[in-house]
């Protein structure tokens, strides 16, 4: 009897042992499969491409020619002759100014000009006489000096009559204003009985050529001699010969119809701001770009053959504003580093952190962290993100779903073993 108890004490103890070991056993081994579960994540392979690289620079749109309608003489404005906002011709007329008074200065000037011209003939025909009276002595020298000296005299007032003619006849058609280029003409600065002043030159209205833009654009000194240390160390080549063609892009974003060219490049630096202006022209037939406007302009930097780019969503942004990418290298997540430039066609160009043939997490950022194992696959624009098949798989599925996204490829092989000995425990 104490035989049998003993035997059936030790029986209870291994029991006890063994029970404690499976239930060990079923917590030990999920942990383990869960830190080796490998997350789909959506990537693209980066290849080098031949990539066009430009820049966009913020500029403001210029009229080719810019005529400021100003009075010429001072009077009462009795007419305006033009439509607001109309398109007008070299030549047209515009404004009618009061020419009675100028009518009547000029009507003095004919008549002075008329009695000096009298006068003349006078005084030549003196002068005459008195040179055919000297060779007689019948008139003393003097006499004869005089004469010639007074001839001279009325023919200076003839000529000074015929400019003050002149003078009054311009200021006569002054007073029909009318405009010295085609273009576009804005509103009246002026009304009907307006005092308008010479001396004042006051300004009546303003007349835009706008078949024809210009657009001014500012860059820094610093990108241009970047730009210079790229074309010398032959990461960039020249593309194309002559002035460059560049591209306007309206406020909204959306590309401007109609192709530019580059005119110059200053050659002064503005020591207020660092920078140097460029000036392109743009032809604008529909009169789209107005004087005034604010665009924007891609200007051509040169060919990069071994570019490389990834989709725009691929950037990450670290907390002090800098770019990175996720990159799987080893089977493992990496945050890396990177120098963006310009975005082109939805992808943003990265000049720096990034090497050929890495592949850069494009989807599935949130099921990750750095060091953290995944399982790329290929990144299919529009398709829906890797891992979001395999939840629902887990989850049991929901109804309707393409049989692409059940996440079955994706989903680790481990996955289902590790949760049967938890159900067993």
């Amino acid at each position: 009897m104490p035989n049998l108890t003993l035997l059936t004490r030790r029986q209870g103890y291994y029991v006890v042992l063994a029970s404690v070991l499976v239930l060990a056993a079923c917590g030990e081994k999920p942990q383990q499969s869960q830190g080796d579960m490998k997350v789909p994540v959506s990537v693209v392979t980066v290849e080098p491409s031949r990539t066009e690289v430009f820049v966009d620079l913020p500029g403001r749109v210029q009229a080719v020619k810019d005529a400021q309608i100003r009075a010429r003489v001072t009077g009462i404005v009795t007419e305006i002759n033009f439509e607001q906002g109309s398109d007008v011709k070299d030549g047209q007329l515009l404004f009618t100014i009061d020419p009675a008074p100028y009518a009547a200065q000029r009507a003095q000037a004919a008549a002075q000009l008329k009695s000096a011209e009298a006068d003349v003939r006078s005084a030549q025909l003196l002068a005459d006489r008195y040179s055919k009276l000297i060779k007689a002595n019948a008139v003393s020298r003097q006499e004869y000096d005089n004469a010639v000296a007074r001839s001279g005299q009325a023919q200076a007032s003839v000529a000074a009559a015929k400019a003050a003619l002149q003078g009054a006849d311009i200021n006569l058609g002054y007073t029909k204003v009318v405009s010295p280029i085609d273009g576009r003409i804005g509103r009246s600065m002026v009304t009907e009985g307006a005092l308008v002043s010479a001396t004042e030159a006051t300004q009546m209205a303003l007349v835009q050529q706008l078949d024809k833009v210009y657009i001014d654009v500012t860059r820094s000194t610093t990108e241009l001699a970047a730009l210079r240390r790229a074309l010398a160390d032959g990461v960039l080549t020249q593309s194309g010969d002559g002035s460059p063609v560049v591209q306007a892009l309206l406020d909204d974003g959306s590309p401007y119809d109609h192709a530019g060219k580059l005119l110059f490049s200053g050659v002064t630096v503005d020591p207020g701001t660092g920078q140097v202006s460029l000036r392109a022209e743009f032809p604008n037939p529909d009169q789209i770009l107005l004087p005034g406007m604010y665009v924007r302009v891609r200007v051509p930097q040169g060919v990069d053959d071994k570019a490389l780019k990834v989709p725009q969503q691929a950037i990450q942004r670290t907390a002090d504003g800098r770019s990175s990418l996720i990159v799987v290298r080893e089977g493992k997540a990496i945050t890396v580093p990177v120098s963006t430039g310009v975005i082109i066609d939805g992808q943003t160009l990265i000049t720096k952190g990034l090497a050929a043939g890495d592949q850069v997490v494009v989807e599935g950022f949130q099921k990750i962290r750095p060091g953290a194992p995944v399982q790329p696959m290929p990144w299919k624009p529009g398709a829906p993100a890797a891992g979001q098949g395999a939840a629902q798989a887990q989850q049991g599925g929901q109804p309707g779903a393409a049989p692409e996204d059940n996440g079955a490829q994706a989903a680790p092989a481990d996955a289902k073993p590790a949760a049967k000995p938890a159900e067993q425990g």
